[in-house]
């Protein structure tokens, strides 16, 4: 095969998502190509997931087999060879997965990475290569016992936040490693490697164990996110035996080439053997890599959690904040990010007691109530939350008063106001700043929702943008997948500078109205101090 020319090369995006699996590819001038999807539960049932998960009897404790997602590969290239994708064309793969999830290889499982036979599946050559076989997810809020003690021998939570850009919370990777050393010490033993969701699928396409990258290994509350390192204290507040920085690997820059695609992907696919595999990162970072956001916007994602994150160049790690990441666009620079468990299955549990399963009529009650719903103010954690860290159900009246219930348009509209100025509120201490020329990027399945946007927009007093390419960090993959192939044929180049030719298509979906906007500066202080004592309680 000769070498690609550059009008001639592909980029491929990958992301292992909760859910599902998802492929984009784009050409050069960072035109889509093909996308697919690959749904766990519908086209790989024999696993048994739940919206892609096992949630355990505890109910704390959710888990997704390892084995599906490497079945899940197998599936997604398969299709891809036969929708005609000339694998031939690739010059680079990069990918994500999703954020705080972990791997556990057995030993003797390189050896079996590196010498994987073109006739055979990946599932049934690497299914057995797991020391435990069930990975912890970001879902998973059964290590509680092993964060207390992490910022108990760190100093403190703050502190804890300072090094690691986060507070200890039960999904980071870290807290996950801490309990699985104890609780599963034999699988633990017999592991080689540790990846995260996203260098493992990085792995499976290099034929051998890929390094985290700094922007995925700073959401583990192992990683020091001033020098890039592993710090010294965590691996050995989370295991004492001091073998985890060896499992772990050296992490490298979110851009790094690190190395050819494996000899599998070429017999089996008909990869170029040149193409390049760019380190894989989290899902967040991904996005923030593929909507291309200035330093002034904010990515306000409404999924399963909602998510806000937004570019920083002077960090202040709070222990209050979700997690100070490393930009995956600039290793010299940071994102804040926040999230909450209680997301789009909140605003559906709503939408199906208020609404009667329907968004048309959860948004015409939505339109019914005025900006501010009279003064009633809701928050609403079904589920354990993360930002703050309580639970319960807690509706207030316009005196500050705990009532027993709202009607159904107060209801309907308290569930949206409450989840906006809890994102608002903490973006400040995150140190987002919201300006005259701040866009409020909005992705997810509510982005598509009219009357939700337009409180968003009323909330946070700035216009409201969609993209008209939902999967944000699968694209931001394929981008990266670039931007990380000419870097490994030149100097350093930026990488806004390599993506600056996107197609990506941005449209105003809302703007704030200025008298709803007044009104809500005043309700974010209220819902602040409504929160603070829920929490003191």
């Amino acid at each position: 095969m000769e070498q690609q020319t550059n009008v001639d090369c592909l980029f491929f995006g990958f992301e292992i998502s909760t859910q599902q699996v998802k492929v984009i590819i784009v050409d050069n001038e960072l035109n889509i190509q093909y996308k697919d999807t690959i749904l766990f539960d519908t086209e790989l049932p024999e696993f048994s997931t739940h919206a892609g998960v096992h949630i355990h009897d505890d109910r704390l404790t959710v888990t997704t087999p390892t084995a599906l997602w490497v079945k899940a590969i197998d599936l997604a290239l398969t299709k891809m060879k036969r929708s005609g994708v000339d694998f031939a064309r690739i010059a680079a793969v990069s990918g994500t997965g999703q954020q705080h999830g972990s791997v556990y290889w057995a030993k003797e499982a390189r050896a079996t990475l590196q010498n994987l036979k073109a006739e055979k599946t990946l599932h049934d050559q690497l299914s057995a290569s797991f020391s435990i076989p069930d990975s912890p997810l970001w879902m998973d809020s059964s290590t509680d016992k092993w964060c207390r003690r992490l910022e108990s021998q760190l100093g403190g939570a703050q502190r804890l936040a300072f090094i690691t850009g986060s507070s200890a919370q039960t999904r980071l990777t870290g807290n996950q490693i801490a309990k699985l050393y104890e609780t599963e010490s034999m699988g633990f033993s017999n592991t080689e490697r540790i990846s995260l969701v996203s260098s493992f699928g990085a792995s499976i396409f290099l034929g051998d164990y890929a390094p985290i990258d700094y922007s995925d290994g700073s959401g583990m509350n192992l990683l020091d996110i001033w020098t890039k390192k592993w710090s010294t204290e965590c691996l050995q507040a989370c295991v004492p035996d001091g073998s985890l920085e060896a499992k772990l690997g050296a992490p490298v820059p979110s851009h790094s080439d690190v190395g050819p695609i494996s000899q599998y992907m070429v017999d089996r696919y008909g990869f170029h053997p040149k193409c390049r595999v760019i380190a894989f990162t989290g899902d967040n970072p991904a996005s923030l890599a593929g909507l291309l956001s200035g330093n002034r916007d904010i990515i306000l994602s409404l999924g399963t959690s909602d998510t806000v994150f937004a570019s920083l160049d002077k960090p202040n790690p709070h222990e209050s904040c979700s997690a100070i990441l490393v930009n995956p666009t600039n290793q010299y620079t940071y994102m804040g990010m926040l999230v909450w468990k209680n997301g789009s299955l909140t605003r559906e549990k709503i939408r199906d007691s208020c609404a009667e399963g329907s968004w048309d009529t959860f948004d015409r009650l939505l339109k019914s109530t005025p900006a501010g719903n009279n003064g009633h103010i809701g928050i609403y954690f079904d589920e354990q939350e993360i930002t703050p860290c309580a639970n319960g159900v807690y509706r207030f009246n316009n005196q500050n008063a705990l009532v027993y219930g709202f009607s159904a348009e107060v209801e309907v509209r308290a569930v949206i106001e409450g989840q906006m100025l809890a994102r608002l509120s903490y973006c400040g201490d995150l140190g987002v700043e919201i300006r005259d020329d701040t866009k409020i990027i909005v992705t997810g399945g509510a982005s598509s929702n009219e009357a939700i946007l337009q409180v968003v927009a009323d909330v946070f007093g700035a216009p409201v943008y969609v993209t008209s390419e939902p999967n944000s960090a699968c694209l931001g993959c394929a981008y990266r997948a670039k931007h990380g192939w000419i870097n490994s044929r030149s100097t350093y180049i930026p990488y806004y500078d390599v993506v600056t030719m996107s197609k990506l298509n941005m449209a105003v979906a809302a703007q704030p109205n200025p008298d709803a906007t007044k009104l809500y500066k005043s309700m974010v202080q209220r819902y602040k101090k409504l929160e603070e004592q829920i929490v003191r309680h």
